[in-house]
């Protein structure tokens, strides 16, 4: 698309262009402003721009109307070229010296155009793939501030539950390592519902061809979205507009065996001058890794699934319609199953024909959340609403030989809904601009229902509602147009959150938010705000389970022969919400000598009271550390036991001896409780430099975490360590690309590390393990022109050196060899990925 080029072009124009494919909205534009731009017919096809209006020079014209499509604007002499992003997963936002698009909601705030003033870090889809990645859990499960502890797949059986688990083979975001249960995940702004008990939520249910966007801030968020925002918010940002149909296949397997993994999507649109549609199907599976395929679990593990086999299938719909001048109608759909498979010995010789174990889990997702929003001038009000159902059904069978000995189903059913009435508009000016605010209130309430084919006193129907309303203020005092001395930017936002969560309590949360550019290309933000997490409803009314065992299961040793112990765990319907308080520093530097370099460095620190723990993580611990003396009744009375016996929901005497409460000798309570206080602080490192070499672009990006995270049980007690230590985060994780781009074709390389941690189970013997170490190669041709324009080639090899987890100690034939929430079997991984546009 070519036009003459005029000197002209620096001086704004006015432009009013509704949305549109965007090879259109380019050409209007550049025929308009007298410009030359060149946008390859293969890049911009299938996507859509945004309205425009207003006055614009061309270059923040054409700027505008790229936004959000994943490629960029390069200047050429008097022209200009639209070229592919070369950014790799991580694009974090920051100030760039132009003003924020107020059309746009950043995660991290209610308010249109506002900037958030702690880090955010920004995934787009094409630059997920172009580093080998298939899916937004792989995207996020290679992210350096999650955990890949909560809820994973291959997360090993015998992990204690605070650490991790696998319930149903789905994938959930664990920020800072401080439980899937404190992250919240948005799915275009809107609630999910929790996917098993854990309350976590499955991102692996979202086609990774629907998203526009992932954002995630890592810091405190519940004076803006609420309970669950402990340790940050992620928004995955669904397409709005898409013209054209394209679908994708990909097909890979794990070099050492096992892990042959099929993916196939499609995704189609249509828009229209008052409207758009959006449909994506995403269908995945992979066949499981046994203890066979790997040397490290052959002779340590016999018998064992090291990792499932998944299936599932997923779609999105996403719409909007506008039915009347400044009345728009919007709706998100999701609908997915999935079911996970697994195996493992009930011996510990890991004979699978003598006897085994097999724990199948089917779950279904469906969600659909509609909302009307409405301009009345400067003003835009929104009415929305959600509804959503997770059901999993768990269904564990033994065998002997192949003599079927035990049938279970366990069904978890989770419901959400929510509805909320907000809205954001300008109150009045300042010289940087207009101070703008954001209210709302809204009620939203989350339901359990358990049953258990077994025993049915696990049967349970729980629910837990919140009312709630909040307000949010950003107040631009200076901007870079005033061209101030010592003063280029200064920004100040405020956030207050009022809900009640009744028979358990009434939070208020406030947030602030301050930041500050002395010059061009260098900035300073700065948080502190406070969250909070109410119980969750499995931490509430989880059955008392009771288990009889001999002493030295929970660290006894020196009691006459014939003794036992009691052991119980459940929950408290008695439990406080959790509260924090967290600040954050960040410094970003853009240097005006090196064009394309971005340089972020962001301190955080989260005070976390009141914790919601089961207090005892290792139980073979209990009668040794004189941490957990006060959960420990010694030498009891027989009332004291038959008291324990009494309350128990599930019953087990696992001692080989007679039940006799004469003979018990320490009674251990481990049931939830407020019972700690965390302190989670740390650095992130932000790197993004992009310069031309070869005649191609080259990508450098970084992002790091450094992470020391610890926990006091009661006052007066030793510190425990949680970061660096086994099942917890490492105390560094890292991912670093490199990439080249020139026309079609796209290389990339990619550093993972995950570091050492320390084996403290055994205390005090403590064994260090080391970390891993991987790298990542990409290759993707996008040819523009011929017989195969549309096609969309990729070759890449994850884990390209091979690099194996080390070993740990193992106490259980039911162990992995290996930190199952840290590190990974899968090994190196080779995909093809062929796809094409219609």
């Amino acid at each position: 698309m070519a036009a003459s080029p005029a000197c002209a072009e620096r001086a704004g124009i006015d432009y009013d262009m509704p949305a549109q494919p965007l090879a259109s909205a380019l050409a209007q534009a550049a025929d308009r402003s007298s410009v030359t731009i060149i946008a390859p017919e293969a890049l911009v096809e299938g996507l859509r721009s945004r309205p425009l209006k207003g006055h614009f020079s061309a270059e923040e014209a054409f700027r505008h109307l790229l936004e959000g499509s994943g490629l960029v604007l390069e200047r050429v002499g008097e022209s200009y070229v639209v070229k592919r992003a070369t950014r790799s997963e991580v694009e974090p936002l920051g100030f760039d010296g132009m003003e924020r698009d107020t059309d746009i909601v950043v995660t991290g705030s209610r308010i249109r155009g506002a900037p958030v003033a702690s880090t955010l870090v920004r995934l787009e889809p094409e630059a997920i793939r172009n580093t080998g990645q298939a899916s937004v859990a792989d995207a996020l499960r290679a992210l350096p501030q999650n955990f890949g502890g909560g809820q994973n797949p291959g997360i090993a059986q015998t992990v204690p539950e605070f650490n991790g688990g696998d319930a149903g083979g789905g994938s959930g975001l664990n920020l800072r390592g401080l439980g899937a249960d404190a992250t919240l995940t948005l799915l275009n702004g809107h609630r999910l519902p929790y996917s098993a008990a854990a309350q976590s939520v499955d991102i692996s249910a979202i086609p990774l061809d629907a998203v526009d966007r992932i954002e995630v801030v890592a810091d405190g968020a519940s004076a803006i979205y609420g309970s669950d925002a402990v340790a940050g918010v992620a928004n995955i940002v669904l397409k709005r507009d898409f013209d054209g149909f394209r679908t994708r296949a990909r097909v890979g397997g794990s070099t050492d065996g096992g892990n042959f993994s099929q993916l196939y999507s499609a995704v189609g649109g249509r828009a229209w001058g008052s409207g758009g549609l959006i449909v994506a199907y995403e269908f995945g599976r992979s066949t499981r890794i046994r203890w066979s395929d790997r040397d490290y679990a052959k002779t340590r593990s016999p018998g064992i699934t090291l990792y499932p086999a998944l299936k599932r299938h997923s779609l999105v719909v996403a719409g909007h319609q506008e039915i009347a001048p400044g009345l728009t109608f919007s709706i998100d759909g999701l609908y997915g199953t999935r079911r996970r498979d697994t195996e493992f010995p009930l011996n510990a010789a890991g004979n699978l024909a003598v006897s085994r174990g097999t724990n199948n889990a089917k779950t279904r997702t469906f969600v659909v959340a509609p909302s009307l929003d409405a301009e009345i001038g400067t003003w835009r009000l929104s009415l929305s609403g959600s509804y959503g159902n997770d059901r999993l059904v768990i269904r564990p069978r033994n065998y002997a030989g192949t003599t079927l000995t035990r049938d279970g189903r366990t069904c978890l059913c989770s419901i959400g809904r929510s509805a909320e009435l907000g809205g954001d508009g300008p109150i009045f000016s300042l010289p940087g601009g207009d101070a703008r605010v954001a209210l709302g209130l809204g009620w939203r309430d989350n339901r359990l229902e358990r049953s258990n084919s077994i025993n049915p006193l696990a049967n349970l129907v729980a629910s837990q509602e919140s009312r709630y309303t909040y307000g949010e203020i950003n107040l631009p005092f200076v901007s870079p147009a005033m061209g101030l001395a010592g003063v280029d930017r200064l920004n100040l936002s405020a956030a207050l959150r009022y809900e009640n969560y009744p028979g358990i309590d009434e939070v208020v949360t406030p947030k602030v938010g301050l930041i500050y550019s002395p010059v061009p290309g260098f900035t300073l933000k700065g948080s502190w705000g406070k969250s909070f997490k109410a119980p969750t409803l499995v931490q509430r009314y989880q059955l008392t389970s009771v288990l009889v065992e001999l002493p030295a299961s929970v660290g006894g040793t020196g009691f006459p022969a014939g003794s036992t112990t009691v052991y119980y765990t459940g929950g408290s319907e008695s439990l406080k919400p959790e509260r924090a308080t967290s600040w954050s520093a960040t410094a970003v530097i853009e240097p005006p000598p090196i064009p394309g370099l971005r340089l972020e460095v962001g301190l955080f620190h989260t005070r976390y009271a009141d914790r919601i723990v089961l207090p005892i993580q290792r139980r073979n611990l209990s009668l040794v550390n004189p941490a957990f003396a006060d959960l420990v009744t010694r030498s009891p009375t027989v009332a004291q036991v038959n008291a324990v016996l009494g309350i128990a929901d599930e019953f087990a005497n696992i001692s080989g001896l007679p039940l006799d409460p004469t003979r018990v000798v320490a009674i251990v309570n481990n049931s939830y409780a407020n019972a700690a206080s965390q302190t989670i602080e740390g650095v992130d490192f932000l790197i993004d430099y992009r310069f031309d070499l070869g005649g191609g672009t080259v990508g450098l990006t970084t992002n790091a975490s450094l992470l020391d995270s610890k926990q006091l049980r009661e006052s007066g007690q030793a510190v425990t360590r949680l970061a660096g230590t086994i099942f917890n985060p490492p105390h560094f994780r890292a991912r670093g690309s490199l990439s080249w781009a020139k026309g079609p074709l796209n290389l990339a390389a990619t550093i993972n590390r995950a570091g050492g941690i320390d084996d403290t189970r055994f205390s005090p013997s403590i064994t260090a393990i080391p970390g891993m170490t991987t790298f990542d190669l990409a290759l993707r041709l996008q040819p523009t022109g011929g017989f195969a324009r549309g096609f969309d080639l990729m070759l890449a090899v994850e884990n390209a050196f091979n690099a194996k987890p080390s070993p740990i100690r193992t106490t259980s034939y039911l162990d992995l060899p290996y930190d199952s929430t840290n590190y990974t079997p899968i090994g190196r991984f080779v995909s093809l990925t062929l796809a094409k546009t219609w």
